[in-house]
């Protein structure tokens, strides 16, 4: 009974520093090797839908076993950060890049604020063993998310909560530390396929199933040769990522701004005309992407998907 208590102390004292610490949601799920989803993900590589992203075909082992990451691991705690901004810039008459990108990297964002809440286990619990992962390792990070009672994976393959809607990052910390977990939470999407009826490109095969060489995203982050002559003129002005599944998702209307200084965009970026867009200089793209993922294109790339979605004769 004593351990029970104690394990119950833990996961509350976790899950509200986390809530201190500005993160919007956190559950718990318990360690262990995800059965169904090997069966999954075995299938969606043999198709290749993960196009040249050849880094996801490796660590089969440790994408579904997180005590290969985290020796003796017990619990993966599941973190939700909201990054849905308070003015969306993306403009129809001009080139639009996804609302993650806007302001700093998340990757660093948030993995500064999980140093610390590793800090506080420390400090708090004692001795804890373990890692956090922001997006950068073998982890399925919506499967564990889902387990873990955040939200459930939608149609588009995206994470979604009742509250929030999808646009927010997931982050884990996989510790060997027992924690209570929390439950799995029903799926709410019921017979809607707005996602999938509104994907210019048809990366959505199947209920959350999107074959991940068909979609925009990557075309425009992953790809690094030239973008298939098939998908021109289905872009929809989109040069770094696509938002367009989530955009017409019904539980985004729940969507709130988020509070982060550091996702605040440059002021110059809504000010970005098609023109501006078009002539960008190194110097240029350096100051407005300064902290920005957009960085991972590097100006040609972002060049090259400016170009291919130009209307033609221009």
């Amino acid at each position: 009974m004593a351990n029970d208590i104690q394990r119950q102390r833990y996961s509350q004292m976790i899950k509200q520093k986390a809530a201190d610490m500005g993160f919007d949601y956190c559950g718990i799920a318990q360690a262990g090797f995800l059965e169904e989803e090997a069966r999954g993900l075995e299938k969606w590589l043999s198709e290749g839908m993960h196009g040249e992203m050849g880094y996801m075909a490796n660590h089969f082992d440790k994408r579904l076993d997180p005590t290969k990451l985290v020796p003796g691991a017990k619990s993966v705690v599941v973190l939700m950060y909201n990054y849905y901004p308070e003015k969306d810039v993306a403009k129809d008459d001009s080139y639009k890049i996804a609302k993650y990108a806007y302001g700093e990297d998340y990757h660093f964002v948030i993995k500064r604020k999980l140093k610390d809440l590793v800090k506080y286990i420390h400090e708090e619990i004692g001795e804890v063993e373990g890692r956090v992962f922001v997006d950068s390792a073998p982890v399925m990070e919506r499967q564990w998310a889902q387990k873990a009672g955040v939200g459930w994976i939608g149609k588009n393959s995206l994470l979604l909560n009742k509250q929030m809607g999808s646009f927010f990052f997931l982050s884990e910390l996989i510790i060997d530390l027992d924690l209570v977990p929390d439950g799995p939470v029903k799926d709410y999407c019921g017979t809607c396929t707005r996602c999938i009826d509104a994907c210019p490109t048809d990366a959505i095969v199947d209920a959350g199933v999107v074959d991940g060489s068909k979609c925009i995203s990557y075309f425009t982050i992953e790809l690094k040769d030239a973008i298939p002559k098939e998908v021109e003129g289905k872009f929809d002005n989109w040069i770094f990522g696509c938002d367009i599944c989530q955009d017409v998702c019904p539980w985004n209307r729940f969507s709130k701004s988020h509070q982060e200084l550091d996702f605040a965009p440059s002021p110059k970026l809504d000010e970005m005309s098609r023109a501006d867009w078009e002539e960008i200089t190194e110097e240029v793209f350096k100051e407005l992407f300064r902290k920005s993922a957009v960085k991972r294109t590097k100006l040609a790339g972002l060049k090259r998907n400016i170009d291919f979605v130009k209307p033609k004769g221009q």
